[in-house]
């Protein structure tokens, strides 16, 4: 812990991410997201109070954001893959785009400003929830997309889910959406996507924090803070096959409308920060 920051102050803020580790997990098997967008401003919030210089505080938040979302994601994918619903054609177009493009983002993201993270995230999740709560189907660009723009929609997924510490569900899902899969498909899909992202995205906030560690809180990895993965994986992991079973007990209707009510209250969360 950093020096005058004592344990009675530190106690309700352990208490609130344990408590955000579980909401993560019921949404990442829910909506096949990671729960990043939680994860994200309660890490920052932690890490202000904690006193992290402002230099390394939002790759800091991002990376063990990333980290969080291992365990998570892969116990929301396995859950996923047991009702069938994982479209494997898809996860092999976009699992090597994705993966560079979450290496350039863990690149990016050490030197951008907190304000470039904030608009993004508000501009991405906004569209994609006013998208799904209009819901029209004539949006579908083709029922079975073609080899090379799926690629190139993979390495910007994997691009700005490492540049906002997400496992990309909400951007990976209404693409899936208008390439003619279901909300179900999309979602259990997304879910195997979380763990291309967020692996090799946690490893690589690790090494590009090396060189900032003087600045770092005790038990930090790179951009990982250890403590804070310790307090968040835990819960997260347990529950995220509840809410993939939840996901196939509710209508793809009310499963679209769902989704995009939560991320227009997360873009409406940046969105505010930003004023």
């Amino acid at each position: 812990m950093i020096a005058g920051f004592s344990a009675e102050q530190f106690l309700p803020l352990a208490a609130a991410l344990f408590f955000a580790g579980g909401l993560t997990g019921i949404l990442a098997g829910l909506f096949g997201v990671g729960g990043g967008a939680i994860i994200v401003p309660i890490l920052y919030q932690t890490f202000v109070l904690l006193g992290v210089p402002e230099e390394v505080r939002m790759p800091l938040t991002v990376g063990t954001s990333l980290a969080v979302i291992i365990p998570t994601a892969v116990r929301s994918y396995l859950a996923h893959r047991k009702t069938g619903a994982v479209d494997t054609r898809i996860m092999r177009l976009w699992a090597l785009p994705i993966f560079f493009g979450v290496a350039a983002g863990s690149f990016l993201a050490a030197f951008a400003p907190a304000w470039v993270f904030k608009l993004v995230f508000t501009l991405i999740a906004g569209g994609n929830g006013i998208a799904l709560l209009i819901g029209r189907k004539d949006w579908r660009i083709a029922d079975e997309p073609s080899s090379w723009p799926m690629r190139g929609i993979g390495f910007f997924i994997g691009l700005l889910s490492s540049l906002m510490g997400i496992s990309g569900g909400m951007l990976s899902n209404l693409s899936l959406i208008m390439f003619g899969r279901t909300i179900h498909q999309a979602v259990a899909t997304s879910s195997g996507l979380g763990v291309i992202i967020s692996i090799p995205g946690a490893i690589g906030y690790a090494l590009a924090g090396i060189s900032k560690m003087s600045l770092l809180p005790p038990l930090s990895l790179g951009f990982v803070s250890l403590i804070g993965v310790a307090l968040l994986a835990p819960l997260g992991m347990l529950l995220a096959p509840i809410g993939a079973r939840l996901a196939h007990a509710i209508s793809q209707r009310r499963l679209e409308i769902a989704f995009g009510c939560y991320l227009l209250l997360m873009a409406g969360r940046f969105a505010v920060n930003l004023l």
